[in-house]
């Protein structure tokens, strides 16, 4: 299964992971990094986690397929991927459509108590 991790970490530790993978040439498992909790689930709202779990093991398609896989108005899906898209979550294939290249999710962040 191809799983996908998203985050919660630093920029520093993001980019500790990417020079360790680079001097050892083994490459870490999928992971998408977010700064904080707040902004995880900015990005990451129900609509979007819905149409993640349409897309996951899908392939390319196109917004109007995942607007109907949804049940919702092209136009509103059209808005949830282009923020997927700028935020690196999907991407879009060189004929155009859309894809979450991922079978599963996997979220991973630790709550502490305030200091």
């Amino acid at each position: 299964m191809n799983t996908v991790t998203f985050d919660v970490r630093s920029l520093a530790d993001s980019l500790a992971d990417f020079a360790d993978a680079w001097k050892t040439g083994q490459a870490s498992s999928p992971r998408i990094s977010f700064e904080t909790p707040e902004l995880l689930w900015k990005v990451l709202t129900p609509k979007r986690w819905q149409l993640l779990k349409v897309l996951a093991g899908a392939g390319p398609i196109t917004i109007r397929e995942a607007a109907r896989r949804v049940g919702r108005d092209v136009k509103a899906v059209h808005g949830e991927v282009t923020a997927l898209l700028s935020a690196g979550v999907l991407v879009k294939t060189a004929d155009g459509k859309i894809q979450f290249p991922y079978d599963a999710v996997h979220v991973d962040f630790l709550l502490k108590a305030a200091a």
